[in-house]
């Protein structure tokens, strides 16, 4: 375990240099006709993967290492050999899924009857904790699933094997799609996240505690690092270089961890916010250069992602009522959000404001989420009076798919899948139930 712990340091360490070289590049970049466009960047840059814009790192570096990879990459080739695997670079987690053609909802207008059908989606896994099934979380690459119940402990699933629970067992028995099941809370958890480059999962519990799962390894059941925070421990979220993370707990304020130090941040402008209400969801942006958190006053918050500073509050956003949910679109320029008020609503994040909300579900009573499919075209929430998953179009807020949640009772979490047309639910009645798009 310390083995894999000191390799995904080094690989953070790895990262924070590259990204130094590139920002020293850009901001000293002499090509005169290019000289404010390059600063330009390299302020984006260093706001982007958390790298002081004055960086000592030497300017002309990366294309000193640039060059000599060029060359070493041309002489294996003539060897017969592939860069990667001449370097030792470990495979960790598969690759990323394509951003997709963003949707522009702040100016496509909304035409009634033009919704698109979601595609009929069937059961094809289900399992059971010994208690709630609380929450869920794909990995980045959507290889793997993760999820946490009231029970303590956390399952982890291979989504393959998933997809092989309805056939005939194979030859070598019974396909299991658990591979892991993680010991080591002593209250609920509460949400999980999967580190962005290794094999490492986070989860955050009402035991006031982060901990760290190397889930590479066959027989561990305990977490190999353990962050213990001061609060209840709502939700989690990895910044996308996988250096810091975010908590959001019962106190009013996101906590942001430094994850090779454990030292933790908080904005310096906590005073001026008038922020008093526990925090249910905390997400990163897909750069993360910005973060959203949903509060239980029914408020969501925008905070820039280097500073730390709030920089667009939506004070009641669901009214009165908790905010549940609250996650950004691909190319940043939209937040999701949910709340106990029965509402799904879609912000601009440039102005604050409203521009579509997706009605006819009731979620009054669990922390309900609302998200996405992958190609961000259809919103997936849950009606807890119907025990149904409600599908609307994200373009028309037209509800285009009513199907009943084959729970016993109402499922409270619902997440998708970021690389396939799958989503699993997890409910009261302690089962997971993984959906796949019928062919």
């Amino acid at each position: 375990m310390e083995a894999s712990l000191d390799q995904t340091l080094q690989e953070g360490k790895l990262v924070r240099q590259v990204n130094a070289f590139i920002v020293a590049y850009l901001r000293d970049n002499n090509l005169h006709q290019a000289m404010l466009l390059s600063f330009f960047a390299a302020m984006a840059v260093a706001s982007a993967t958390m790298t002081p814009l004055a960086t000592d790192a030497p300017a002309n570096r990366l294309l000193e290492l640039v060059t000599k990879g060029l060359a070493v990459e041309r002489d294996e080739a003539s060897r017969g050999l592939s860069a990667a695997s001449a370097a030792g670079i470990p495979v960790l987690l598969g690759s990323m899924p394509v951003p997709t053609q963003a949707i522009d909802f702040s100016t496509m207008p909304e035409t009634k009857g033009s919704s698109k059908t979601f595609p009929k989606h069937e059961t094809r896994h289900v399992s059971e904790h010994k208690n709630f099934a609380r929450c869920a979380r794909f990995s980045p690459d959507g290889r793997f699933v993760a999820t946490g119940s009231s029970d303590t402990s956390i399952k982890l699933f291979e989504v393959s094997k998933m997809k092989q629970a309805v056939l005939a067992d194979s030859r070598d028995g019974p396909v299991r799609p658990v591979i892991r099941t993680f010991y080591d809370h002593s209250q609920p958890i509460n949400d999980l996240d999967f580190h962005p480059q290794s094999t490492v999962l986070i989860s955050g519990a009402k035991d006031n505690t982060i901990k760290f799962f190397d889930f590479s390894k066959t027989v561990a059941r305990r977490a190999f690092r353990v962050i213990q925070d001061t609060h209840n421990v709502r939700s989690v979220s990895f910044h996308p270089s996988g250096e810091y993370l975010l908590a959001g707990t019962d106190h009013p304020i996101p906590h942001l961890y430094d994850i090779n130090t454990f030292k933790c941040y908080l904005t310096a402008n906590a005073q001026d916010l008038n922020a008093k209400a526990a925090i249910n969801q905390v997400r990163y942006s897909s750069t993360g250069s910005m973060y959203v958190t949903a509060s239980k006053d029914g408020s969501i918050r925008v905070w820039d992602g280097v500073t730390a500073q709030c920089v667009r509050p939506i004070v009641g956003a669901h009214g009165l009522m908790e905010a549940t949910s609250a996650s950004f679109t691909k190319d940043q320029r939209f937040i999701l959000s949910c709340g106990k008020d029965s509402t799904i609503k879609l912000w601009e994040v440039g102005t604050g404001r409203l521009l579509k909300q997706y009605l006819g579900a009731v979620h009054t009573q669990f922390r309900c989420q609302a998200v996405f499919n992958g190609t961000e075209e259809f919103i997936l929430s849950i009606d807890e009076s119907s025990n149904e998953v409600v599908i609307w179009d994200a373009l028309t807020a037209e509800k285009v798919a009513i199907w009943p949640s084959n729970h016993v009772a109402a499922p409270r979490w619902i997440e998708h899948s970021p690389t396939e047309a799958a989503f699993v639910t997890c409910g009261n009645d302690r089962s997971v139930r993984f959906w796949k798009e019928i062919p």
